[in-house]
């Protein structure tokens, strides 16, 4: 156990350093692409900007919910501050949600009016190159960490989606120069746009569904159910309850009968043991022994 302490002790302040790292990074590319917006006299360019300044935002926010999915509990507030790491995946995949949205009708708005798709200055052309190196660098360093909790999750589908659309404003002013094709830079946008929805989508239903303290998707409940049945001296396992109490931890409350009252400590210790492997952080067991009578209102111990 001290081992893995200090295993996500180090997780935790490399986490940390990565988005001090990205946020400082991304809100540098925004003053520049502000900058650069101003001088060229491009209103894509600000709109943009604009755009980027929401993922920094998207990223403080994960930033927040990891720190506050890491706070100890107190008197009134037991598990701390950790279920609004929770909330804050709920907002992220909002704020994704509503970025699709703004590239679906911006897409739609070039299809009536063509002649604004046109990306023929080279300042745009660079800059979307710089966003393309930016983006993508942030989405690498948040790649291996997005594994394990929804809101590096969600931060990292929003560097994706960056630079995704910076490629897509790239290809379309090298096929434009090319062909004069205006039409292919809404069509790039709005697949796009689809690509980001399904993973979007994903994320909005995981969310949903750890704020109302679903079972998440990672675990399964009949695994776990086989696993601690499979322990020596265990009977029967019910009233089991499997929820989220942050984005990275969850508990287990549950019901076992034992055979032996004498042998609670030792089945106790190995069932936490085997529930910890399984990726159950926080356990409380209630022990009883055949002739034991549950109190629970609805029981369905034999």
């Amino acid at each position: 156990m001290e081992s893995h302490n200090h295993e996500h002790s180090h997780a935790i302040t490399s986490l940390n350093g990565v988005y001090i790292f990205s946020i400082a990074l991304n809100l540098l590319f925004v003053f520049i692409e502000t900058g650069i917006g101003f001088w060229s006299g491009s209103l894509g360019l600000l709109s943009d900007a604009g755009h980027n300044l929401s993922d920094v935002f998207s990223l403080l926010l994960a930033m927040i919910a990891f720190k506050l999915s890491t706070t100890p509990s107190t008197k009134r507030f037991t598990y701390g501050f950790r279920k609004s790491s929770v909330l804050i995946s709920l907002l992220n995949a909002i704020i994704l949600l509503i970025a699709v949205g703004a590239i679906i009708l911006e897409s739609i708005h070039k299809f009536t009016a063509p002649g604004l798709s046109e990306v023929n200055g080279a300042a745009i052309s660079w800059t979307a190159g710089i966003g393309i190196l930016v983006n993508g660098l942030t989405a690498m360093l948040l790649m291996k960490q997005q594994k394990h909790d929804i809101n590096t999750r969600g931060a990292f589908l929003h560097m994706v989606a960056d630079t995704l659309v910076s490629a897509g404003v790239v290809i379309a002013g090298i096929v434009i120069s090319l062909t004069g094709w205006d039409v292919i830079d809404p069509i790039i946008s709005l697949i796009i746009a689809m690509i980001i929805l399904v993973s979007t989508w994903k994320l909005l239903s995981e969310s949903l569904k750890m704020s109302i303290d679903a079972v998440p998707d990672e675990i399964d409940p009949d695994e776990i159910v086989k696993a601690m049945s499979e322990e020596k001296g265990v009977i029967n396992i019910h009233h089991v309850h499997i929820w989220p109490i942050s984005t990275t931890e969850i508990a287990l409350t549950a019901h076992v009968v034992i055979d032996n009252i004498n042998a609670l400590e030792d089945i106790t210790e190995d069932l936490k043991r085997r529930l910890y492997d399984k990726g159950i952080h926080h356990t409380t067991l209630e022990l009883e022994t055949k002739s034991s009578h549950c109190n629970e209102k609805v029981c369905d111990c034999n």
